[in-house]
């Protein structure tokens, strides 16, 4: 059997930094080519990239949000790629910009069927949401890590609410070792 820590692939990584200073939008949304900008349907600026795929959101703040990633190394290159454009523009922009990983989604697979309902029970319904006529999935809510799994009956699961790709892995191990304990899942 596949140790479920191999299986675990990270599908988005959302991280925010800023360029603390007011932007005019307006002027940027001229200056940028491939951008979206329209105030009545969302307040920022939406520029997307290819390489590395992201969707970059621009506020008026100077607030940015950098979504749609998909590693942690990439973040960092749509971050220096965005500060390099402001630069270029004639803003003043920080050499080195810092930012801070806000949210990864990982998925992953524990490799068998799972019986959600038995699940549910087992795990205690403290921490468990569970309407399979809402939502086709369990929804985990565990507190170390402080992460929400969803669980799905084939086996396959969503790691939201990661800083680091570290809370997947111990997401996934620590939920498999209470459905091994719980008899829910084979060892």
């Amino acid at each position: 059997m596949t140790d479920p820590k191999e299986t675990l692939s990270i599908e988005n990584v959302v991280a925010s930094t800023s360029i603390n200073q007011e932007l005019d939008l307006e002027e940027l949304s001229e200056d940028l080519e491939g951008v979206s900008y329209d105030p009545d349907q969302f307040h920022g600026l939406v520029y997307r990239t290819r390489n590395p795929k992201s969707a970059t959101l621009i506020f008026r703040s100077g607030k940015i949000v950098c979504t749609g990633i998909e590693s942690i190394d990439n973040v960092e290159k749509v971050v220096d790629f965005t500060f390099d454009l402001f630069s270029e523009l004639g803003l003043d922009v920080p050499d080195e910009p810092e930012f801070t990983i806000q949210n990864i989604v990982t998925s992953g697979d524990l490799g068998q069927p799972l019986s959600l309902n038995t699940i549910a029970i087992g795990l205690g319904l403290e921490n468990i949401e569970y309407e399979p006529e809402q939502f086709p999935g369990l929804v985990y809510r565990l507190s170390e890590p402080e992460v929400v799994i969803l669980l799905f009956g084939s086996g396959k699961l969503v790691i939201v609410g990661g800083e680091q790709p570290e809370d997947a892995e111990n997401a996934i191990e620590t939920v498999q070792t209470q459905l091994v304990n719980l008899g829910l899942l084979n060892g």
